[in-house]
């Protein structure tokens, strides 16, 4: 068994195990949701029977949580991970954000920070679902005028502190804000440690095989915490080497999948997503680290501009048998894709598109 056919059997993309979208994020622990429209069919695609409507269902419900959290960017999470993943990373992702606020010539007083957040809370609280346009209103309201950057940042602190969620899910792009205490239910404070454990245990049993630098990377947390989330789990993990990359120390849970993978499929993925997300990609930098990030265990850095830019930007990508190898159109009524490795043309991936509309209609 090689280390891309258990990635895919890990990250649910061969043989999925779950049948409900709330299953998959909670298996995955946090899911990046960069792109709204396109998140859907980053869980779709890994459970058992593809749905847009089980998807908005589960979201719309609060099963299913779309905040900024990570890396100060946008995750889904499980309502049952919710409350756990705000302790632990919210921290972290506070200090990111200041040191942007900072970046960018923007301070915000501890009063003008609890005055906004009253008024988004309760802007949220009437109207059940409420967008950035209704934040402007009901601040304008109280004479209150910010531009769209600094009420970006009022936003995120909100929901760094559990106030405000994401609300009902639109077919648009614009993406609504819910009071939190009215849609996930407030579950027992975890001590840290327990929860840096479920973290990791939850990183490594969907990702793997994967390195202690790629964890670093995907978790946002300090390179101390992660090693620490590692050695908690003890003998449940395991280093392995292949002959790809023979310098580097991959870990893997004593229950990982290896059956269920076959050969021949082509996978459109989507933007952002974490299949490769997950992963750091060049040399690391902090002290002590051993090993380069393993994106490039699917994806060659001669091709890495096809997939992403210097900039984080994520592109739609084919996949066949785990190598990316092209990218497609999401948006477009017909499959349009293109290859920059193998022999393939849009016929190959004709199967792949029509499971991907059928998604959005069912």
């Amino acid at each position: 068994m090689n280390p891309i056919s258990i990635r895919l059997l890990n990250q649910q993309l061969a043989s999925p195990q779950f049948k409900t979208p709330e299953e998959v994020v909670n298996y995955m622990g946090a899911m990046q949701a960069q792109e709204y429209r396109m998140m859907r069919w980053a869980v779709g695609m890994r459970t058992r029977r593809p749905s847009a409507k089980a998807f908005k269902e589960a979201y719309d419900s609060g099963r299913i949580i779309r905040l900024h959290l990570m890396r100060g960017t946008w995750q889904l999470v499980s309502a049952e991970n919710y409350w756990m993943l705000i302790d632990l990373c919210a921290p972290k992702a506070i200090a990111v954000t200041k040191g942007w606020m900072s970046g960018n010539g923007i301070s915000i007083p501890e009063e003008e920070l609890m005055h906004v957040r009253d008024i988004l809370a309760q802007t949220a609280s009437d109207l059940g679902s409420a967008t950035k346009e209704d934040f402007v209103r009901a601040l304008a309201k109280k004479n209150i005028q910010m531009d769209d950057h600094r009420l970006s940042y009022h936003v995120r602190m909100a929901e760094f502190s559990g106030t405000l969620c994401s609300g009902d899910l639109l077919p648009i792009l614009k993406p609504t804000y819910a009071l939190t205490a009215n849609k996930v239910r407030r579950t027992e404070k975890m001590d840290r440690d327990e929860a840096l454990m479920r973290f990791t245990r939850n990183y490594f049993q969907s990702r793997q095989p994967a390195t202690l630098e790629d964890f670093v990377w995907w978790s946002g947390l300090n390179v101390s915490d992660c090693r620490k989330g590692m050695a908690m789990l003890g003998d449940t993990i395991h280093k392995e080497r292949w002959r790809t990359h023979p310098a580097t120390d991959f870990y893997l849970t004593d229950e990982y999948r290896t059956r269920g993978f076959r050969r021949g499929k082509f996978l459109l993925i989507p933007p952002y997503d974490e299949y490769l997300i997950s992963y750091k990609g060049g040399t690391p930098k902090f002290p002590g680290a051993t090993a380069r990030g393993t994106r490039d265990l699917v994806l060659s850095p001669e091709y890495r501009h096809h997939a992403h830019n210097n900039s984080g930007i994520f592109q739609p990508i084919i996949a066949y048998d785990g190598t990316i190898c092209g990218n497609w159109s999401p948006f477009k009524n017909d499959c349009q894709a293109s290859f920059f490795q193998g022999a393939f043309d849009e016929e190959d991936v004709k199967a792949a598109w029509e499971a991907y509309k059928d998604f959005q209609y069912s």
